[in-house]
């Protein structure tokens, strides 16, 4: 029995050679931090506190590994030999308590950019070591559950948020409108409101409904990849927040951080015709999939309706045309057929329902920046590109839910939320680069 054996064995010597926590501690200078935190921290005032190095590596020790809580991440560090070892404490030494990162984030990091910084801090390394391609971001989103009792909430009307390009289009609209011998619609200034459900548990998160899934209160977690899989950026919203309202902020973070893509590639939730005059725009080459035309079965498409450039009309499967109509307050065009035409044509029951005969086709402003994605998704580039989304931004996904606690959350509100996906994807990326990087020691 060797229990109460006594031996002389140095902690070195016990963590295994290609061990995570050795590679990590290989890859990359943690000192960096102390630079990130010097405004915090008083050196002549106070009692000593914790090495904020140390309150760091210990959060890193939980996310790297997936541990689900704090707490349980401190009872894990006393008994771990490799992660004593990680924070510098011998086999005797006593760990900080599991309160005193939660402590030092309300008293010293809550309202500032500290989680941020470290994140870009390990992909700037990560990037000058070659290993990032940003060539092509790969954006998605997924969404994270909320510490929340899906049944306590109220109802609310809220203020719904004008969309980043609302004036833009407006000013395009009255444009049209003029071109066409119409009268301009006045400038909206009236406020759109909403009926929303509130959590009372965790009012910043959203409640998310999507085709058969769990109705639940929930976080969006909106990431951009690379190539390689290595995450380029992130932005936390509530559920209730749709996929393309974020693209412009997470792209222009991305652009600003990292540098600009050459090329973007979405999934179909982003395919609206603002994202893809966006990405046109910023000359960035759109990667978008195909979209199931939502006309019902028996009637004709509207890609079988041909457009007529020139002379700004529709041409039917029966050669009539739909010269134009008018401009929508939304910003679409609309055609319609002549119904005393219609009203005798032989395909008029798989053309439309309508009572007086007449079909209606509408058209959106930027409908052409669709039309050149639709284009360009015949191309081998965007073939590859797109076919890269399931080892990417899919990947990630899968990783972070699976290896690092990212399924669900027992934080509450929007800005822990926001530190746990920085965190998080800080703590992937330097996985990733720790075990690409690692170098094996050479037998003495």
């Amino acid at each position: 029995n060797n229990r109460h054996q006594i031996e002389m064995v140095a902690l070195d010597e016990l963590v295994p050679e290609d061990h995570l926590v050795r590679k990590v501690e290989q890859a990359i200078n943690f000192d960096f931090i102390y630079q990130l935190v010097e405004d915090k921290y008083s050196l002549d005032n106070g009692r000593p506190s914790i090495d904020p190095v140390v309150l760091i590596k210990m959060v890193f020790v939980q996310y790297l590994f997936g541990i689900r809580s704090m707490r349980q991440t401190i009872k894990e560090i006393e008994t771990n030999l490799a992660y004593r070892w990680f924070l510098g404490y011998g086999f005797t030494e006593k760990i900080p308590h599991f309160s005193t990162f939660g402590k030092n984030y309300e008293r010293r990091f809550k309202d500032t950019d500290l989680f941020e910084r470290i994140f870009y801090r390990i992909l700037k390394e990560a990037m000058d070591k070659k290993l990032v391609d940003p060539s092509v971001a790969f954006i998605d989103s997924t969404h994270v559950k909320a510490s929340a009792n899906k049944k306590k909430y109220d109802k609310k009307v809220v203020r719904v948020e004008a969309k980043s390009y609302q004036k833009q289009l407006e000013l395009e609209i009255n444009a049209d409108r003029e071109a066409h011998g119409k009268k301009e619609f006045p400038l909206q200034d009236k406020e759109e409101t909403k009926e929303v459900k509130v959590s009372k548990t965790d009012p910043d998160s959203g409640y998310y409904v999507k085709d058969e899934r769990e109705k639940l209160f929930a976080y969006s977690v909106h990431t951009a990849s690379d190539s390689k899989g290595f995450i380029l950026g992130t932005k936390v919203t509530g559920a209730n927040v749709h996929d393309s309202c974020m693209l412009d902020t997470l792209l222009n973070e991305v652009i600003e951080k990292v540098g600009k893509p050459t090329a973007v590639a979405v999934d179909a939730g982003y395919k609206t015709p603002f994202i893809a005059k966006y990405l046109m725009d910023q000359e960035i080459r759109p990667v978008m999939p195909y979209t199931r035309p939502r006309t019902k079965d028996g009637y004709f498409k509207k890609h079988e309706y041909v457009y007529d450039e020139y002379y700004d009309c529709y041409i039917c499967p029966e050669q009539q045309v739909l010269p134009y109509r008018t401009t929508t307050r939304d910003g679409y065009k609309q055609y319609a057929s002549d119904p005393e035409i219609c009203k005798n044509c032989p395909f008029l029951d798989k053309c439309t329902q309508s009572k007086n005969h007449q079909k209606l086709i509408h058209r959106h402003l930027w409908e052409e920046y669709i039309e050149e994605c639709d284009h360009l998704r015949h191309t081998p580039e965007n073939k590859y590109i797109y076919a890269k989304r399931k080892e990417t931004i899919e990947r990630v996904f899968a990783d972070a839910k699976e290896k690092h606690g990212m399924r669900w959350t027992t934080l509450r509100g929007l800005k822990k939320l926001s530190m746990q996906a920085m965190l998080t994807f800080a703590a992937m990326n330097l996985k990733k680069m720790a075990c690409w990087t690692w170098k094996k020691p050479c037998p003495a």
